[in-house]
């Protein structure tokens, strides 16, 4: 199994050196080169398995022999094991064909758990292996950053630097971040918003005799690792439903696209969905590139749902590849347009491959509260924002198909958000009920590449 870059001039790696190295060096993302398959009776065996089980038999065909059979079960099952639900990824239903994927059981109560919580544990694999040290990197609009920090907290091959837009995540996500108290953590708050945090981060790793020095590595969704953890949800929530049997579809709220993407890559491997629906906030880039074609950045609009608080979704990328045929040419040149005027034009042919496989809808902050209200009267279910986005694009997709909306994050993580669509305040879960009275450990810093490379620097000891 070999992965290649989608602006096609990186070199070809194996599944554990795209994992550890991120971003290609080309400032493209990594892909496989091909997408393996399950056959219908495979994807069949699947239904009532343990999530850990459904795991290694979804990713294992994309490792290659990066890692052993009991290297990898070992990972996988560390990685669960401190999840608060037996079944991880619980499916509740809503309505008679409408179904809520609960992906906040993992201990920072948001999805990207799933995949942060086994990232950590290959990394430190690979590491341990190889005897090297890596300086992890990542930008958060919210709940990335919490999930990278509490996966490799204490870890001794690894420092993590979360940036982390100053003011525009909610309290319990900067707490997450900002409490722990070992020494490789480093919490960042960045004067600017995520896209600002996000392209800081690619600066670092463009930026070769610094990313070298440093031994850099990334953990945001540009991580092929990262979109391959999450590909396993899918199947077993489809499975569970009577998938391969009868399709099903999904309704993600989204802004880096990466959450979206596990979903096309899973319907690649052969899991029959029918219809994958891009939920965004008022920040509609998504919405609006899929629907005209025009993928053009705007400023960010702080909202209630901040995690979608974004104008250029790293992931899109990803998936531009496959329409424009693989070209790697083509995918630079769009990258290129979006970077020097902020945004560029499909073409006709790729757009129209994206539409055959994404239906999209936005949610305003008012409908988005209503949603959060109507769901709570309807079926006493508290959705957080981001759920809630989800949920009411999905109205206007629902149907004979089972329809598969994901819960992205535990509503106790916006608590003030739901508190004024309801008038209830979700409580943190009982492990987390000290989180206000933890001492916070954070540094505020400017957007300024030199000045957070300086910053990097002096941490490791440079």
């Amino acid at each position: 199994m070999h992965y290649v870059s989608t602006r096609g001039q990186a070199p070809i790696l194996t599944f554990e050196e795209a994992m550890l190295t991120g971003l290609a060096r080309d400032g493209g993302l990594y892909v496989p080169e091909t997408i393996p398959t399950l056959t219908s009776d495979e994807i069949a065996a699947l239904a009532g398995l343990p999530y850990e089980e459904i795991a290694i038999r979804v990713m294992r065909p994309f490792l290659g022999e990066s890692f052993t059979e009991d290297e990898f079960a070992g990972a996988v099952e560390r990685a669960y094991a401190g999840f608060g639900h037996a079944a991880r990824a619980p499916l509740v239903q809503l309505d008679a064909n409408h179904f809520l994927l609960e992906l906040f059981h993992g201990p920072t109560l948001a999805f990207k758990d799933f995949a942060m919580q086994l990232i950590g544990q290959l990394f430190q694999v690979a590491l341990a292996r190889r005897g090297e040290r890596v300086t992890i990197v990542g930008a958060t609009s919210g709940d990335t950053g919490s999930a990278a920090i509490e996966a490799f907290r204490g870890l001794e091959a690894v420092d993590v630097f979360i940036l982390f837009p100053e003011g525009r995540v909610s309290e319990v996500q900067r707490r997450q971040m900002t409490t722990p108290t070992e020494s490789n953590v480093h919490a960042l708050a960045v004067a600017g918003d995520f896209d600002d945090c996000q392209a800081r981060v690619k600066d670092m790793f463009n930026d070769f005799p610094f990313r070298d020095a440093v031994r850099l590595a990334g953990v945001n969704s540009i991580n092929w690792a990262r979109v391959l953890a999450q590909v396993v949800y899918y199947f077993s929530a489809a499975t569970a439903l009577g998938a391969p049997y009868r399709p099903v579809s999904f309704t993600v709220p989204t802004g880096n696209f990466g959450d979206i993407f596990a979903g096309y890559v899973a319907r690649r491997m052969g899991l029959p969905i029918e219809r994958l629906v891009v939920a965004t906030n008022q920040n509609d880039i998504l919405h609006r590139a899929l629907s005209c074609g025009d993928y053009v950045t705007s400023a960010v609009a702080p909202s209630i749902s901040p995690s979608m608080d974004i104008q250029v979704s790293s992931n899109f990328e990803r998936v531009l590849f496959d329409a424009y045929g693989r070209d790697g040419k083509a995918v630079a040149q769009v990258m290129e347009e979006l970077k020097l005027s902020g945004g560029f034009h499909i073409s006709q042919g790729a757009l129209q491959v994206l539409q055959e496989t994404f239906a999209s809808g936005r949610a305003s902050e008012a409908e988005t509260a209503a949603a959060i209200a109507s769901i709570y009267a309807r079926t006493g279910q508290i959705l957080c924002p981001h759920g809630a986005v989800g949920a009411h694009v999905a109205q206007s997709y629902l149907g004979a198909t089972p329809m598969i909306t994901l819960a992205t994050a535990h509503p106790a993580k916006f608590p003030d958000a739901v508190e004024a669509a309801i008038g209830i305040r979700p409580p943190l879960p009982n492990r987390m009920a000290d989180l206000y009275e933890r001492p916070e450990r954070v540094t505020s810093v400017a957007n300024d590449l030199t000045v957070l490379e300086d910053l990097v620097r002096e941490r490791r000891g440079f």
